[in-house]
């Protein structure tokens, strides 16, 4: 039952990314952790650039040491409930009616919480996020993807990843940064309209 899917990266080869649980907006990048808000955010922000201007970004995320992250299919099995990601699954279960594992648009209400379970397993860190003009690729932290490749990241959040968003009601940033990516004048978003436009 994957939540998180494989996309490919140029640093990594194929990396983990995305939601881990439905009740959260927190998304995970390999051991990169971040909230999809803030992400949104950024590249809504990013979206604004014009070649040449300033294109380094600073993300707030948490760096996690692989054994601390714990077991994602063993936590949405309830049977391994250890490292970060199997706490998170005692305070949210995965549903037992198959139905209902859609990704809850209000995920971000449960924020408040999310930090202060994350800041046991690791500290916050700025990351780093580049883009190179000369090549068309961005960097998040160590992981290096193409043009197309970070704009599947973007297509995940905008569908609500695997399970699709609940309802198909998408939060107000999601709304906000698919309209500001598709405005886009900024190189590394050409093409982003007709990607986001398939289901």
């Amino acid at each position: 039952m994957p939540m998180p899917l494989l996309f490919e990266s140029i640093s990594h080869g194929e990396v983990p990314f995305g939601f881990f649980n439905i009740e959260t907006d927190m998304i995970l990048l390999d051991n990169y952790f971040f909230f999809a808000s803030d992400v949104s955010n950024h590249i809504s922000e990013m979206a604004e650039l014009s070649y040449g201007n300033s294109h380094i970004q600073t993300w707030k995320g948490y760096v996690m040491e692989l054994k601390k992250i714990g077991n994602l299919m063993g936590a949405i099995s309830g049977i391994d409930l250890r490292g970060f990601i199997g706490e998170v699954y005692s305070y949210f279960p995965f549903p037992h009616e198959p139905d209902k594992f859609k990704q809850n648009p209000e995920g971000f209400k449960t924020r408040r919480l999310m930090e202060s379970i994350i800041e046991k397993y690791a500290a916050s860190s700025d990351i780093e996020v580049s883009i190179d003009e000369n090549t068309w690729t961005i960097s998040i932290g160590e992981y290096k993807f193409s043009k197309y490749g970070f704009q599947e990241l973007i297509r995940y959040l905008w569908l609500g990843g695997y399970p699709r968003w609940k309802d198909d009601i998408k939060p107000d940033y999601i709304i906000r940064m698919k309209d500001k990516v598709e405005s886009s004048h900024y190189p590394i978003f050409f093409g982003i309209k007709e990607l986001l436009e398939r289901t």
